[in-house]
C-alpha cells in the first residue's frame, strides 16, 4: 500500500528540517533552536521506527524507539524549545531541568517495560504492547506539556504579530507550526479507534506544515522596489 510508505517521507522530511535547523543553531545560537532540532530528531527517529515495522514487521528495540521517540517525548521537547523561544530564562531552566530528568525516568521505564506484542493488532503500532504498569501513564503528560508550550506559543506568537501588525511573514509562519504541530495529535486520536493509516498521514502533514511554517517565519517578505527606481536586473535587447 502506498500508505506504508507515508513513514518513510515523514522521518526524511524531519531529519532534513531538523538539519536545517541545527545549521541555524550553529550560525545564530540560541537554545530554543538547538532544543527544536532535538525535537525534531525525535520527531524523525520515531516515523523511521514506523516506517522499520511497516517494511518488517515487530522489532522490541524498535518499537521501545518508537515509543519513547514519537509517542512520549517529541511533542515535550519541540515545546521545550518554545518555551525558551518565549519564557524568561530562569523559568526555561527549570522547566528543562525537569523535562530532562522526567526524560530520562521514561527511558527507563520504557527500556525496562515488559513487551507483549500479542496485544497489538496486525500492522499497528500501540502503547497497548505494553504490559508493565505505570509505564503508559506518562505519556499524557509529556504531550499535555508539549502541546501547551508548542502550539500554544506558536499561536500566541501569530497572535502578538497579527495584532502589531509587524513582520507578516512571522505570523503566517508560526500558524503553520501551530496547525502541522496539531496534525498528528488529530491522527492519534484516529489511531485509538483503528485508524492507523489516518496517523501516518497526519504525521507528514504535521513535519510538511511545521517545515513550511519554520521556513515561513524566517523568510521576510521582500520589499517591492520603488517604481521611480531603475531595475537592478541588468536587460539584454
Amino acid at each position: 500500500m502506498v500508505i506504508s510508505w507515508l513513514p518513510f517521507l515523514s522521518a526524511a522530511v524531519s531529519f532534513v528540517f531538523a538539519a536545517l535547523v541545527f545549521r541555524r543553531y550553529a550560525r545564530r545560537r540560541g537554545l530554543h533552536l538547538l532544543l527544536w532540532g532535538i525535537g525534531l530528531v525525535m520527531y524523525g527517529i520515531g516515523s523511521a521506527t514506523e516506517a522499520y515495522h511497516t517494511a518488517f514487521g515487530w522489532q522490541p528495540l524498535a518499537f521501545r524507539l518508537w515509543y519513547l521517540f514519537g509517542a512520549m517525548l517529541v511533542a515535550a521537547w519541540l515545546g521545550q524549545g518554545t518555551v525558551y523561544l518565549l519564557a524568561p530564562k530562569s523559568w526555561a531552566h527549570a522547566f528543562m531541568a525537569l523535562l530532562a530528568l522526567s526524560s530520562i525516568y521514561g527511558a527507563a521505564r520504557v527500556f525496562s517495560a515488559q513487551l507483549d506484542p500479542s496485544l497489538l493488532p496486525a500492522g499497528e503500532l500501540s502503547g497497548r504492547a505494553i504490559v508493565t504498569p505505570g509505564v503508559r501513564i506518562l505519556t499524557p503528560f509529556f504531550n499535555t506539556y508539549g502541546s501547551i508550550t508548542l502550539i500554544g506559543g506558536a499561536i500566541y506568537s501569530a497572535w502578538i504579530f497579527w495584532r502589531k501588525r509587524i513582520l507578516p511573514h512571522r505570523a503566517i509562519g508560526n500558524v503553520l507550526i501551530a496547525v502541522g504541530a496539531m496534525a498528528p495529535a488529530i491522527g492519534g486520536l484516529f489511531s485509538r479507534f483503528g485508524f492507523t493509516g489516518i496517523l501516518y498521514v497526519s504525521e507528514l502533514v504535521g513535519a510538511v506544515l511545521m517545515f513550511l511554517g519554520f521556513l515561513r517565519a524566517t523568510t521576510p517578505f521582500k520589499e517591492p522596489a520603488p517604481a521611480s527606481q531603475p531595475s537592478s536586473i541588468p536587460h539584454r535587447e
